[in-house]
């Protein structure tokens, strides 16, 4: 060859300007030949074969030449500049690329005729990669710092480019080739990274390495699912797919390396970066939507790619763009990603501690201006992801647990695994941040998921404990003046009431006291929130006091209404009353005196001995007021008179004949499930055990689920412990409730489920959840339905209704004629007739 007689500054305009466009030319014209001779290629048309393999050979000729030119210039001693070889890198590329495409192709572009050339393809195959090889070992060697500026900037460049083109190419052909021209790209890049980062295309350079990352790992996973489903694990298969899971950790090594260098231009990649992490772990163990793979592959796997690709996360921590894409206000999920985004949340809250304190500020103080992007903070995210976790947490998904004095992880579910992970970094949190995980834990303990509610109790509650006495009796505070506020009756009512009553057991006594000094249960204006409380949280002394008080004032409550006119408008004080006595027999013990206990019940007997089943049926006051009266009897039970036995059991079958509401119900069950314990007198046994077999019949032959489930429960309670035996078979009127009550006794299961159907079940219900939510929040209903409804327009009454109205108070008073007539009268009738002269006195003067 005459290349080594050429002096290396004269190389590109003696000799290359002028062969290598010769060179390409002669390249695309036997490419074009190939593609025109390959369609009439056939087995009997020996002419065109051997034309075609002569055209193949040529090209592989002609390959081997421009090898040796590279390598040729590979074995100068001497800085070899980019500007004496200016046009060879994107000649070479050019063929390399073009050659690798047709190799690509040529399964469908010679058919089936593939059989007769593929020995050429399998040399033209091998000859680009050499030639490949050389051309990077050069461009290693090639010194762009002494070039004469811009154009060598721009001719590397385009290099490295034209190198990302062949990787989109090769991706499917060989993992050794393809992670060699990766490693390529992100070499080059590092190495001339002050020259080049500007003019690099940063978003197609990352996009492509998260492609092949996932689509390696997607590989993985088959090969995992092929062993697993199989049953064997040949050699060749775990070969290939301990190879598969390292060229998974290249990626993610690369992908690390690049970022770290050139963080500050892949503001645009951000959304990228966070797909990639969150398709990675949808479709890895234990997501709903990961494929079955064996125990040992999914630990390599974790092992050997998912720990390299931890440091991405590290390296993103800083990057406003990435908080901004992770923690979107906007962020729209798929279901199966809801889990992913919940172990990336975890996964930030874990590395933040280590962080800088404004980085740990940017994430946990969400947007504050206007012109900012707008995005949650990580505590308010990670409630949102918590909760639309819904099928993992029904299955429920289990997750690695914390190590805990050197033993094994144990598996966890994912409510666990979140909350310890989320109490450890509340523990870490500065206290200036503290605003914003207080405004976090209430929006989702009022929020509309009963579990997302649970799990911020459960960390305000480690917050309570883990903090100072004075930042715990500060929150008791804020929740109680929350829970005065609360306009009427609604389910945030109820949990923060849950919040109070679990919060008042971490105050200190002093604190305690001065809780009790605040809202003095003495004062009727307080009983809405003591009825929350248990007073098992208080000290002895204090509970006693409290006890007194509590009694004192919802005993005079309900002598107030039982005294006076008993309307239905004056007995929701009535209720609140009821449920402070009730949280004082429930919580009290000891320090309920006997006396106390007593009068309780007695204004328990008064009250229920004014309910109509027909009234409870069509008034939810009054539902509320049985609800209450049903649990304060069962608590007196052993001490129930006859007689009110006899009404409480009257009422209840009456009642259950109009259908009440699943609550009314459930609170009969209750009382029910006790009624084991009573021996009924005889006197009352022939009135009493009809009804109570007829109310176990009937609700254990209810079609709510619910219903029946506690309805099952409360009658093996009953049958366990009564002593009216006949009683138990009488309740099991038919074949079907039998069956079910002796499968429930048995523990047997009603059909049995596979994981797999479970599962597969789970992730269906999931997507209707997430469809049903989304189309609320579209329509406008997500805030709407917490709200109460709007006051409807008030209408004149018309003469009917005047009608009906006297016609009641006509028959009432008739009523009350013939009961008279029957025996003699109560004391109070009298000042009750009074009272009603006045009111009709006071009716007739309106109307003049």
């Amino acid at each position: 060859m005459f290349l080594p007689h050429i002096n290396l500054s004269e190389l590109e305009q003696t000799f290359f300007s002028k062969v290598l466009p010769k060179a390409i030319q002669l390249f695309d014209d036997l490419l074009y030949e190939l593609s025109s001779q390959a369609k009439g290629l056939t087995n009997q048309n020996t002419e065109l074969c051997k034309a075609v393999r002569n055209v193949l050979q040529t090209m592989v000729q002609l390959l081997e030449t421009l090898t040796g030119c590279v390598r040729h210039i590979c074995t100068l001693q001497e800085p070899v500049p980019l500007e004496s070889i200016r046009s060879l890198p994107s000649s070479i590329l050019y063929v390399i690329k073009n050659t690798f495409m047709h190799c690509k192709d040529s399964e469908l572009l010679y058919s089936g005729c593939l059989h007769l050339i593929s020995d050429l393809l399998q040399s033209l195959f091998k000859e680009t990669y050499s030639l490949q090889k050389q051309l990077m070992e050069l461009l290693d060697m090639i010194s762009v710092e002494s070039a004469s500026a811009e154009d060598s900037i721009v001719d590397m460049v385009s290099v490295i480019h034209t190198v990302l083109e062949i990787c989109s190419v090769i991706s499917n052909m060989d993992h050794a080739l393809h992670a060699n021209t990766w490693k390529f790209i992100i070499k080059q890049s590092l190495k001339h990274h002050s020259m080049l980062q500007s003019h690099l295309k940063h978003t197609e350079i990352l996009s492509g390495l998260c492609k092949d990352t996932l689509f390696s790992f997607h590989s993985c996973l088959q090969l995992a699912e092929q062993m697993k489903l199989s049953g064997t694990q040949e050699n060749t298969d775990y070969k290939l797919f301990q190879r598969t899971v390292k060229l998974c950790r290249f990626f993610a090594n690369s992908l690390v390396h690049y970022i770290k260098e050139f963080i500050p231009f892949l503001s645009d990649s951000c959304c990228r970066l966070h797909q990639l992490y969150l398709q990675i772990y949808s479709k890895f163990p234990p997501s709903l939507y990961a494929p079955v793979i064996s125990e040992a592959h999914r630990d390599e796997i974790a092992r050997v790619f998912l720990v390299a690709l931890d440091p991405l996360i590290h390296q993103l921590l800083p990057f406003r763009p990435f908080v901004e894409q992770v923690l979107s206000e906007k962020l729209d999920l798929s279901p199966e990603l809801h889990l992913p985004q919940c172990h990336l949340l975890v996964a930030i809250m874990d590395k933040l501690p280590s962080q800088p304190e404004d980085v740990q500020a940017l994430w946990t103080t969400g947007s504050q201006f206007s012109e900012e992007v707008p995005r949650l903070s990580l505590f308010s995210a990670l409630f949102l992801g918590f909760q639309q976790c819904s099928g993992e947490l029904s299955l429920p998904v289990c997750l690695p647990g914390v190590m805990d004095d050197g033993q094994a992880q144990v598996p966890v579910t994912v409510y666990h695994h979140l909350c310890v992970h989320l109490c450890a970094f509340i523990a870490s949190t500065p206290s200036s941040h503290f605003p914003q995980l207080e405004r976090a834990l209430l929006d989702a303990v009022l929020g509309s998921s009963m579990i997302t509610s649970l799990l911020a109790m459960d960390s305000w509650c480690f917050l309570a404990r883990y903090g100072t006495a004075e930042l715990c009796a500060h929150h008791v505070f804020v929740i109680a003046h929350l829970i005065k506020s609360c306009p009427g009756e609604c389910y945030q009512l109820s949990v923060l009431g849950v919040l109070l009553r679990r919060m008042l057991f971490l105050m200190a006594p002093d604190h305690q006291v001065e809780f009790t000094q605040k809202f003095p249960p003495k004062e009727a204006e307080n009983l809405p929130l003591w009825q929350h409380i248990s007073l098992k949280a208080l000290t002895p002394d204090l509970r006693k006091q409290v006890v007194h008080q509590l009694c004192a004032v919802g005993l005079s409550q309900c002598r107030q209404w039982l005294s006076g006119r008993c309307t239905l408008g004056e007995l929701p004080p009535v209720n609140v009353a009821l449920s402070a006595l009730l949280t004082v027999c429930n919580s009290a013990g000891d320090t309920l005196e006997a006396g106390l206990q007593a009068a309780v019940l007695g204004a328990a007997s008064q009250l229920w001995a004014l309910l109509k089943g027909k009234q409870v049926s069509s008034q939810p006051c009054l539902q509320q007021t049985l609800c209450l009266l049903l649990p304060l009897l069962e608590f007196f039970i052993q001490r129930l008179d006859p007689q009110l036995i006899t009404q409480v059991f009257a009422m209840q079958a009456s009642l259950l004949e109009l259908d009440p509401p699943d609550h009314v119900r459930l609170a009969a069950l209750d009382l029910l499930s006790s009624m084991g314990k009573l021996f009924m007198p005889q006197e009352i046994q022939g009135q009493v055990i009809p009804k109570l077999s007829y109310l176990f019949a009937s609700l254990l032959a209810d079609k709510t689920w619910l219903i029946y489930q506690h309805a099952l429960e409360a009658f093996t309670q009953f049958a366990e412990v009564t002593r009216h035996e006949d009683v138990v078979p009488q309740c099991l009127n038919s074949e079907e409730i039998k069956n079910k009550v002796v499968c429930f006794l048995a523990k047997a299961r009603q059909g049995e489920e596979t994981a797999e159907a479970r599962a597969e079940r789970m992730k269906q219900e999931k997507a209707i959840c997430s469809a049903h939510l989304l189309k609320m929040k579209v329509d406008g209903e997500w805030g709407s339905a917490l709200e109460p409804l709007a006051k409807r327009a008030c209408h004149s009454p018309c003469e009917e209704q005047y009608k009906s109205a006297i016609d009641a108070a006509e028959s009432a008073l008739e009523a009350v004629k013939l009961l008279l007539q029957k025996g003699p009268s109560p004391a109070w009738l009298t000042v009750k007739l009074e009272a009603l002269q006045t009111a009709v006195a006071s009716l007739r003067n309106t109307l003049r």
